[in-house]
């Protein structure tokens, strides 16, 4: 099995969980707000700092491939087993979340574009 850039996986999971979970606190919100988008981005962004910096090798980059091919449907499985219609009852604060979240990604899609991320 392959167990190398798990150190760097654990990191950009609790990182984000932390991030979520401040973000839950700050919307008045008692769960975790985007904790796993959070460490998925967190994981782009420093496997790609890694790489290009050359603290990353050939088996780091492995190892977190493989990770993130685990990593991948057991988050599409958590995410489809949410009760959409609890969610939009719920309030507004969810409607808006998904609205700003997908606004957000069509921001920054150029901006990632422009600097070759």
């Amino acid at each position: 099995m392959i167990i190398y850039g798990v150190a760097l996986l654990a990191f950009c999971f609790l990182t984000g969980n932390y991030i979520g979970d401040i973000l839950g606190a700050l919307l008045g919100v008692k769960a975790n707000v985007g904790g796993v988008g959070f460490a998925m981005l967190l994981l782009i962004i420093l496997t790609n700092k890694g790489i290009d910096a050359g603290w990353l090798d050939k088996k780091g980059q492995e190892g977190i491939a493989f990770w993130s091919a685990m990593y991948i449907p057991i988050v599409v499985a958590m995410s489809s087993i949410q009760d959409v219609v609890a969610a939009l009852s719920g309030g507004t604060i969810a409607v808006l979340g998904g609205v700003l979240g997908v606004a957000l990604g069509f921001v920054f899609i150029p901006i990632l574009r422009k600097f070759g991320a």
